[in-house]
């Protein structure tokens, strides 16, 4: 698994989202590791540099595959921070292996009702196929645009679509396993201090509201505006609210139980 470090303190894991890399984070990497966190973003199996598996892996197999990639880091306890797809992982490592976690931040929750999966279910999830007359990459800029309402960084769009190319044959398979997985009875083990963190022009803000409301009990921070690349567009903002939380004395959610959906 291809890791992207910055910093020296306590470690934060960075999950990304799909078809996207540890890359995304780049924007806000400097900024983590200037708070004192060593700011670890990892590629998920199959996604930026890391190698692939034989086959799509579902999201608790992408959660099992981080704990020999912490250990190989040297890393026990840490902090851990997942977008979209990649709050998904982070929920079902928690989950799984609530001893590893300090505090979890759930960045863009996928946490879906019927009209939001009608929604991503109208994108084409499969294989790019390639044409000599390259109307293929001005047809996954098209379905970027569709995908990223309001956007304002086109240096963003840009880099974000580059690497959903290099993986033309397996860039989606990150979207099925999100749609696969029980994301609520994952949510509904984890017992780490934990933040839902969403902006109101993200595709998933309004799960994430969902989220935030089902689960009383964890904090909830929000920023205005902005799309899926967030960190892109608002870095400073972002890396702010993540490092308020994390350095939070005590931590800024009540523990127990969480609510029931």
């Amino acid at each position: 698994m291809h890791v992207t470090e910055a910093g020296s303190g306590v470690p934060l894991v960075l999950l990304h989202q799909s078809p996207l890399s540890g890359a995304m984070f780049l924007p806000a990497l400097s900024l983590l590791a200037a708070a004192g966190f060593r700011a670890i973003a990892i590629d998920t199996p199959g996604f930026g540099a890391s190698d692939p598996p034989p086959a799509p892996q579902s999201i608790a197999a992408h959660a099992e595959a981080l704990l020999p990639a912490l250990d190989a880091l040297g890393c026990g306890r840490v902090h851990m921070l997942g977008n979209h797809t990649g709050a998904s992982t982070a929920a079902a490592f928690a989950a799984r292996h609530p001893g590893r976690i300090d505090r979890l931040i759930l960045n863009g929750v996928a946490l879906l009702d019927d009209a939001e999966r009608a929604f991503f279910a109208g994108f084409e999830f499969a294989p790019l196929v390639l044409r000599a007359d390259g109307s293929h990459l001005a047809d996954a800029w098209q379905q970027r645009l569709k995908a990223t309402p309001g956007w304002t960084d086109l240096g963003a769009m840009h880099r974000h679509l580059v690497t959903m190319l290099a993986n033309p044959d397996r860039y989606f398979w990150g979207f099925d396993a999100v749609f696969a997985h029980d994301l609520a009875a994952d949510l509904a083990r984890i017992t780490a201090p934990t933040l839902v963190f969403t902006n109101s022009g993200d595709d998933l803000y309004a799960a994430s509201c969902r989220a935030a409301a089902a689960w009383p009990n964890w904090a909830f921070r929000s920023l205005n505006g902005g799309t899926h690349d967030i960190i892109d567009e608002q870095p400073g903002a972002w890396a702010g609210i993540v490092t308020d939380f994390l350095k939070a004395e005590p931590p800024a959610v009540v523990l127990g139980p969480p609510a029931v959906i």
